[in-house]
């Protein structure tokens, strides 16, 4: 390793070390700050990685999945380096491996892990050794950035295409826009999917993306819909359908807040399993997880224990004791995935505090319009079992009119845009023993355990 990519490594850990001491994450501008003095140093980096890199892109799910993978690999004995921030760009991915890397760049690790932003994937796998690339789902996410979704698929089927010979893909079956993708790339793929109709159903309620054949335009039918346009579905007119999971999940137990167990059949060896993170969609990252794992040669024991052991990552409902208050932060960023945290919220027995946290930053995506896609019509319907909602954020009085018309009576409905106060306010009105859901977009997630971590209650998210 030359002298000039050495004076990246060391200027980028010291610009890391001064974003923590001032409770910053130091998760982007230390890998920006090195890619400027050494435009070639992320490959060479990952280069020392003897298995490779696996790589994860979707819209949802991907911090939550690549920890699940992160834990089994863990299992099975491997040394991983992971970003773990969830700093997705190629900045911060560069930020990731330089914090891994000893003062003259040498990783001491088997094994690269990095969930990537969709538009990210072909410049990650032109300097990254990626030997598997998991895709999650697509849904409308930020189309102030992306644009329009097809755009976004095309984006990651783009850098599919650029995989080696040895790559396997790892593919979502019941989305249909994620298993087009082994048809098109011509490399080796595994699919994942649900088999338990019952958590499935005949008429899809949610808003959806892929409601045509991507081969001839037809709708498609569906046998069951398990949220969005995540479901079994085939084409009437030229016969397209869902792949048959190599990875599946025949047997779903949901378990409301206390998580998931899962029958999982896979061609090495079936296992069941219980996952402490909780939500259908939290089932499907277990497959993912699963999926991968299998991919590089992880035992289905270790894999067991692995997503056995799993805990949330920050943010992504993440449990915090606050002063013998649970304090559940799950983040939310788009219709589908919001609807999903929604309905595992209303799986809670006992009444519903919430604190609903809508930022329009960049990170965010600056159109706001999508809250009219969720279907808040659902806490409108629980009635007595919502105690109050305080929305939050820089846009908390669109929050609250989203609610108004979504038929949420205004008496359970405060508005306080200051997010500690917010956070505040709500903890008053909260009992010793029970749970506060507070619900923040991306900037506001980093808001509201910023807040959490100076009361003494967290720690800061690079910490975690």
């Amino acid at each position: 390793m030359g002298l000039r990519k050495i004076l990246a490594i060391w200027t980028a850990k010291l610009a890391i070390g001064v974003s923590h001491l001032f409770g910053r994450g130091g998760s982007t501008f230390p890998g920006r700050l090195a890619r400027r003095l050494a435009p070639g140093l992320l490959p060479v980096l990952a280069g020392q990685l003897p298995r490779g890199v696996v790589l994860i892109t979707g819209t949802n799910g991907k911090t939550t999945t690549a920890r699940m993978i992160s834990g089994l690999l863990g299992a099975a004995g491997l040394r991983v380096v992971h970003n773990r921030s969830g700093a997705n760009l190629i900045t911060g991915v560069t930020a990731a491996f330089i914090a891994a890397a000893d003062w003259r760049g040498r990783l001491a690790a088997d094994i690269g892990l990095v969930e990537c932003d969709e538009a990210t994937v072909p410049k990650a796998v032109s300097e990254l050794s990626v030997r598997v690339l998991v895709v999650t789902n697509f849904f409308r996410d930020q189309l102030d950035r992306f644009g329009e979704l097809a755009h976004a698929v095309e984006l990651v089927r783009s850098g599919a295409a650029r995989l080696g010979p040895d790559a396997k893909l790892i593919l979502n079956a019941d989305d249909p826009q994620v298993a087009s993708i082994g048809r098109e790339v011509g490399l080796p793929a595994v699919y994942y999917g649900l088999e338990d109709g019952r958590h499935g159903t005949k008429e899809m309620v949610q808003s959806r993306e892929a409601k045509h054949c991507l081969n001839c335009g037809e709708p498609y039918v569906y046998g069951h819909y398990f949220y969005a346009h995540l479901g079994q579905y085939r084409c009437p007119k030229c016969g397209q359908e869902r792949p048959r999971p190599d990875v599946a999940a025949t047997h779903v137990e949901l378990l409301e807040a206390r998580g998931v167990e899962l029958a999982i059949r896979s061609p090495e060896a079936d296992f069941t399993v219980r996952v402490a993170l909780p939500g259908l969609y939290n089932a499907y990252n277990a497959l993912a997880a699963t999926a991968a794992g299998l991919a590089v040669g992880v035992e289905p024991e270790a894999i067991r224990r692995g997503l056995a052991g799993v805990v949330s990552s920050f943010g992504r409902m993440e449990p915090i004791d606050v002063g013998g208050r649970r304090v559940l932060i799950a983040l939310v960023k788009n219709p589908a995935g919001f609807n999903e945290v929604v309905r595992a919220v209303l799986g809670d027995p006992d009444p519903k505090r919430l604190v609903i946290a809508i930022n329009d930053n960049y990170a965010d995506g600056t159109d706001v319009s999508w809250l009219w896609d969720v279907d808040f019509e659902q806490l409108a319907t629980a009635g007595d079992g919502i105690d109050f909602i305080v929305t939050s954020g820089l846009r908390a009085e669109d929050m609250a009119v989203r609610l108004k018309y979504a038929g949420v009576e205004t008496n359970r409905i405060t508005v306080e845009d200051d997010l500690a106060a917010a956070l505040g306010l709500a903890l008053k009105r909260v009992g010793a023993g029970q749970t506060l859901y507070v619900l923040p977009t991306y900037t506001a997630m980093l808001g509201v355990r910023r807040v959490i971590a100076k009361m003494g209650y967290a720690r800061h998210f690079w910490q975690a």
